[in-house]
């Protein structure tokens, strides 16, 4: 056993090296100076997919469920080897449109539509509270796997979790919400990432090693689940590995690492075999470490989710057990941090930004500084609205529940994503309203749900659970295998039959039609509204909503024939003057001369 005081000062001095780490990234500019590093530091960042979940948790479902850990390791590397193209776009697209969020993205294709965004960043914001108390879980509980720390209910001052909750705020807030442009590559960060994604691989590799050199000679046991085979081809696998793929795009954290954080689209051909070697090289380490818990019979008497933890403990080797500690606390804080910083910039932008400049405040440095002070407020509240998930439903549901039912959450947002990059013929209606009622459902059969399993409206619900009024139980039931997969899948087909439905009934506005153009060319360059007049169809297009199709072919036909003349040295640009035929470019005053 170690003393809780020794473990919160390791803590401590562990996450005060990161903050080191990251203000020598910022100081340095690594980037800029050693650009064959870049790639790497990359490609070793996007592994805050890997949080606590993948980190304790993938041992406890092989323990628990056999080879059901496999999909979440498997998705994003599917991803990365057979989708580096979509990825690729999404990036450049990103890019050109300098944007700073998923829900920065999605509402850019649509019109700039502040509804859109909103949306987004209420999906984003209740799929974060479950993942974020998902980290407080597995700190506390490898806390109280190593010391005398009770684990039981203790009044919400005294608990554990609470503690772990502000520090991982405060470090958030260090290491995410320092600037006010959320668009500007954070270098330091990124490299504190890529440092903890290194710590947390060698600690996980470091038990499998441990756990193959005590297993030599002796015959390897499995869970009967996995040696078996069952767990590895059947419905919920795929389902699983479906929403892990979506979820390396989707999760705002890994939109905000593998996007906006990007520097250079040439670093993901590193990161095609990086990744996938990384998240291979966890699904590897986990085996042995299951059989060796399987034949000492630990796997039995402690928590499976706490096995990596526990393991080197009983075999008395204290190194090694505060290298899997810090592993683990690695995995939990670049998830906070990471996710913190995506969230805040979305909830101010998309939402206190625009109610500052409705209120007109002050302008300028005095708003920026304002909308920076928000973001560390929304991160401590964030924190705090994690820390009350995970107090009510603290002992509802394993590690890898938790995550499943974030991953489909964020999956609602693929269907706009493909909509925003693929088909030209979706609406902002469409992919709004497809959204809203995925979200719905999800929370009617997931959300909902895993309250009540925690213990939350349990008696509110009774009387109406009696009457047959609630959700049947096979709804409710959260114990059953494969609980959460086809429920998603019910909520994400039911987004993309009314994103295609609305779209096909309403049919898409004309500035939807540009936006639509303007991403399906991400190399092509935007000038003025998307690049909308970048031929003279289009501004034919504008010109007929305003003055008539036969007024604007006529004016289109004295450009030709050289009526205008055309600006010197200048590209056709960004408007047109409807009552002379003549082209104006809004960037510049018109040379003299010209119309």
């Amino acid at each position: 056993m170690f003393s809780g005081w020794l473990l919160s000062l390791l803590a401590v001095a562990y996450l005060g090296f990161l903050f080191a780490i990251a203000f020598y990234g910022d100081r340095r500019r690594i980037y800029p100076l050693q650009r064959r590093l870049r790639p790497y530091i990359y490609g070793l960042a996007l592994g805050v997919y890997c949080t606590s979940w993948t980190f304790f948790g993938a041992v406890g479902s092989a323990v628990r469920d056999g080879w059901g850990y496999l999909p979440i390791y498997l998705g994003p590397a599917l991803v990365f080897l057979f989708g580096l193209p979509f990825i690729e776009r999404l990036v450049e697209v990103g890019h050109l449109h300098k944007v700073s969020s998923i829900a920065d993205f999605i509402a850019s294709r649509f019109g700039k539509s502040r509804a859109l965004a909103v949306l987004v960043t209420l999906i984003a914001l209740s799929a974060a509270i479950p993942y974020i108390a998902l980290q407080y879980k597995a700190v506390v509980a490898s806390i109280a796997a190593l010391t005398t720390v009770v684990s039981g209910r203790v009044p919400w001052y005294q608990d554990t979790a609470l503690a772990v909750a502000l520090l991982l705020a405060l470090f958030a807030v260090l290491f995410g919400a320092r600037r006010v442009d959320a668009t500007g590559h954070r270098e330091g960060l990124m490299l504190a990432i890529a440092f903890e994604s290194l710590l947390k691989l060698l600690a996980f590799v470091a038990v499998g090693v441990f756990a193959c050199v005590q297993l030599r000679g002796r015959p390897w046991l499995l869970p009967p689940r996995l040696a078996s085979g069952a767990t590895l081809f059947n419905g919920d696998a795929l389902t699983s590995t479906l929403l892990a793929a979506l979820a390396i795009f989707c999760l705002p954290r890994q939109f905000q690492v593998g996007v906006v954080e990007c520097a250079d689209t040439a670093d993901l051909k590193l990161a095609r075999w990086l990744l996938p070697g990384y998240l291979g090289i966890f699904s590897v380490a986990v085996i042995p470490v299951v059989a060796l818990g399987t034949i000492d019979g630990l796997a039995l008497r402690t928590a499976s989710d706490s096995l990596i933890l526990t393991l080197p403990m009983s075999y008395g080797i204290p190194w090694l057990t505060v290298l899997v500690f810090l592993g683990g606390l690695s995995a939990a804080t670049a998830m906070v941090v990471v996710a913190s910083t995506a969230l805040a910039t979305m909830i101010s932008n998309d939402i206190a930004a625009p109610l500052l400049w409705r209120q007109r405040l002050e302008a300028g440095a005095s708003l920026g500084r304002r909308v920076l002070w928000v973001r560390r407020a929304v991160i401590v509240s964030l924190a705090l609205l994690a820390f009350a998930y995970y107090r009510s439903t603290a002992g509802s549901t394993s590690l890898a529940a938790i995550g499943l039912l974030a991953f489909a959450a964020v999956a609602q947002f693929a269907p706009g994503i493909f909509a925003a990059l693929y088909w030209s013929g979706a609406s902002r209606s469409g992919v709004f309203w497809g959204m809203l009622l995925g979200f719905l459902t999800w929370a009617i059969l997931l959300f909902l749900p895993n309250l009540v399993a925690g213990g939350m409206f349990a008696p509110a619900l009774a009387p109406l659970r009696a009457l047959g009024l609630l959700l049947p139980h096979a709804l409710t039931d959260y114990s059953t295998p494969g609980a959460v997969g086809p429920r998603a899948l019910i909520a994400l087909a039911l987004n993309i039959a009314v994103l295609v439905c609305v779209s096909a009934w309403r049919g898409v506005t004309l500035q939807e039609r540009f936006a639509a153009r303007a991403f399906a060319a991400p190399k092509r360059p935007a000038a003025g509204l998307h690049a909308i007049t970048s031929n003279v169809g289009d501004l034919e297009s504008v010109a007929g909503r305003i003055i008539g199709s036969a007024a604007a072919r006529q004016n289109t036909r004295r450009k030709r024939a050289g009526h205008c003349p055309s600006p010197p040295n200048r590209p056709i640009a960004a408007c047109c003057s409807i009552s002379s035929g003549c082209w104006l470019d809004r960037s510049a005053p018109p040379p003299r001369g010209w119309c």
